[in-house]
């Protein structure tokens, strides 16, 4: 096996773990914003060791502005058609608990959006593409790649039904060379609705409450 063979299949078994990491520290030991900072620092880390070793990396990824803005043409109506439908379901459902602390939640999620679109879409999806020796499909590494995305968000059903759909438009979108930096910011961005107007879910109480925040 190549070096870079060796390298895309360690970040194809670090990105699952910290998938699994996820069931273990956010929703077992409920140590979310610990889990989140330390997700965040750990793969911002790793992205720069990898840039100072091959500056092209970057673009690579996706994590450049290279199609950003036809990117974010593309998801825009996506993104006001999933907003506009969360609030009247939540409307009707009776669960929408809108408030002001969606504001720092649209300004934050979004790099944790683009955390988890790097490992799910940037490292999963885009190194089952690329590795020689398991010659999947494109429409079974989308198919994949939407199911474990879903698998993430158990045991919500309805949120797990969302994040799969999602999860087929951000994949094909990336594996088509879009960048993934405007996939992370709708990430982010849909999920606060979500949370805010369906799960009836306070995720700025839910990090930044114990710190009486």
């Amino acid at each position: 096996m190549s070096k870079i063979s060796k390298v895309k299949v360690f970040e194809l078994v670090a990105a699952v773990l910290t998938g699994l990491g996820k069931f273990v520290f956010m929703e077992w030991l409920n140590w979310k914003l610990g889990y989140i900072i330390f997700a965040c620092l750990f793969w911002f880390g790793y992205v720069l060791y990898r840039y100072r070793e091959n500056p092209e990396i970057l673009e690579y990824w996706g994590l450049s502005g290279t199609h950003f803005k036809k990117t974010f043409k593309e998801l825009f109506p996506i993104g006001i058609l999933f907003i506009i439908a969360f609030i009247l379901i939540g409307n009707q459902l009776g669960t929408n608990i809108l408030s002001w602390h969606i504001v720092p939640i649209l300004l934050l999620y979004p790099i944790w959006g683009v955390i988890q679109q790097f490992l799910v879409v940037g490292l999963v999806a885009k190194n089952l593409d690329t590795l020689e020796k398991f010659n999947i499909p494109r429409v079974g590494i989308i198919l994949f790649t939407a199911i474990l995305f879903s698998l993430i968000h158990f045991p919500w059903a309805i949120l797990m039904l969302v994040t799969f759909l999602l999860a087929i438009v951000y994949t094909v979108l990336y594996l088509n060379h879009r960048n993934l930096i405007v996939l992370g910011i709708f990430h982010g961005w849909l999920g606060a609705f979500f949370f805010y107007t369906i799960m009836e879910k306070d995720p700025w109480l839910e990090i930044f409450g114990v710190l009486g925040i």
